[in-house]
């Protein structure tokens, strides 16, 4: 979409704070939120909004954030010095045309809504510049809201005071400024020109520009968010932690707006997204991540992650599960502690029980794997039944290699099937084998060493 009064939309982020208080090496806008990087929030609802170009104000940490953040549509800007948000605009103003609207967006601010940044959009068609404000009940460390009387100039904004800056009378306020502007790009253009450090912190605020514009004329306008965790930047990992927690309880609300059943909200992570049926349960502490898809009748237990797979209709996924790029079809049963690695594919009706792990297979219907067994780079036919104990060597050292089991086989408990391998159809491996040659289709194959005791033993002792 194209901003207020049809203007090409351009978008500064300003990312290049150093972020002392979260004791990290990392850079501010890396942290994550659902496992998503702060300023990649910020990115992706400027592609929201259609915006003609965006620019990314970096500083420290400079080539992690290059590496981590990508896109065509970025156009890089190096803040060298941190000498406060006015500084931080002018390194991106280069960039901007002075027919357009300029959005000032942060990197640490990542729960700010497209529909909140719309609206602001609509509201800076009766100005030369907007600010997005929040009425908070505790203000402290926001700069303060100081309006115009509302029986001259509509309440306009006539400036906005930085804490370290205000007296007592202007604490008291409890509207702040969120950073977030819409500004024209000529008048910004002007303004920065006019800044000057002359305060507290030796900085250039880009808050300054709005007793510009009123000194100029200009009307400022706000329009204030009613959610004050939209605004909320983040300094220190209680920060990160608090928006963490808000951000999920946010997908946890959509989540049950679609009908899926959580047992308790506060428990749930959606750290990517999700396509889901009917008829939902996900009982506390399941992890969703990656892209994901959930059919109709599906119950997953607790403290079970999920991550880039699809799991169709009638699934029971059970307790302590972990399932990682895999397909899981209908009516299949999954766990307890239960761990599906990269390209698994269970078809209908598997079961796969307690401390089992399956890596790059294919299981077709019917088949059981139901206890303390490893399955690796296998094929695995119809309707077989394997023992506990029991795991496909599929690496020699330097290769991987595949293990082809027929359909109705039978493998007994604690056998070793040595890859390159193949079970026949309708074959039984006796308990306690380890086979390294093909067993015939429907045939008793095993090995095992001749039984032996030995009388008089008696045990070592010290």
């Amino acid at each position: 979409m194209k901003s207020s009064k049809d203007k090409l939309l351009q978008v500064i982020i300003l990312a290049a704070g150093k972020g002392t208080r979260m004791f990290s090496a990392k850079p501010k806008v890396l942290h994550t939120i659902a496992g998503k990087y702060l300023v990649q929030y910020v990115i992706d609802s400027a592609r929201e909004l259609k915006a003609e170009n965006i620019n990314l104000v970096y500083g420290h940490g400079a080539q992690q954030i290059k590496k981590e953040i990508q896109g065509e549509d970025l156009v890089w800007c190096e803040q060298q010095e941190q000498l406060g948000t006015g500084h931080a605009v002018m390194q991106a103003i280069a960039n901007i045309e002075d027919t357009a609207d300029v959005l000032v967006l942060y990197g640490d601010v990542p729960l700010l809504r497209t529909e909140t940044l719309n609206r602001l959009l609509i509201e800076k068609k009766q100005s030369s510049v907007t600010i997005l404000t929040a009425n908070l009940e505790n203000p402290t460390g926001y700069g303060r809201i100081v309006r115009n009387n509302a029986a001259s100039n509509q309440n306009s904004v006539k400036k906005i005071v930085e804490e370290k800056d205000a007296d007592e009378q202007i604490r008291a306020i409890k509207e702040v400024n969120s950073g977030v502007m819409v500004v024209d790009g000529d008048k910004l253009k002007s303004w920065l020109n006019q800044l000057d450090n002359k305060n507290s912190q030796g900085e250039y605020y880009l808050t300054d520009i709005i007793e510009l514009a009123v000194q100029g004329g200009e009307t400022v306008n706000a329009y204030s968010v009613e959610d004050q965790k939209e605004i909320e930047g983040i300094n220190n990992k209680l920060q990160l932690a608090d928006l963490e927690r808000e951000y999920q309880k946010r997908q946890a609300v959509l989540m049950m707006e679609k009908g899926v059943t959580l047992i308790d909200p506060a428990r749930f992570d959606l750290r990517g997204t999700v396509e889901t049926g009917k008829d939902i349960t996900l009982d506390v502490n399941v992890i969703i991540e990656g892209e994901c898809k959930i059919g109709n009748n599906v119950n997953i237990g607790a403290n079970t992650v999920i991550k880039d797979s699809i799991i169709a209709d009638n699934v029971i996924i059970l307790e302590n599960c972990v399932i990682e790029k895999s397909i899981i079809e209908n009516a299949c049963t999954i766990g307890p502690f239960a761990r599906l690695r990269p390209e698994t594919q269970l078809f209908e009706n598997v079961k796969v029980g307690n401390f089992v792990e399956i890596k790059k297979s294919k299981i077709y219907k019917g088949s059981k794997v139901n206890h303390l067994s490893y399955i690796g780079d296998t094929e695995m036919g119809e309707n077989v039944n394997v023992g506990a104990g029991t795991i496909t060597c599929n690496y020699d050292g330097a290769f991987k290699h595949v293990t082809k089991i027929g359909d109705n086989a039978f493998i007994g408990s604690n056998t070793a099937l040595v890859a390159p391998i193949e079970i026949g159809n309708n074959a039984t491996i006796g308990a306690g084998s380890t086979l390294s040659r093909d067993a015939a289709q429907g045939n008793l194959t095993f090995t095992r060493a001749p039984q032996k005791s030995i009388a008089g033993w008696k045990r070592p002792s010290k």
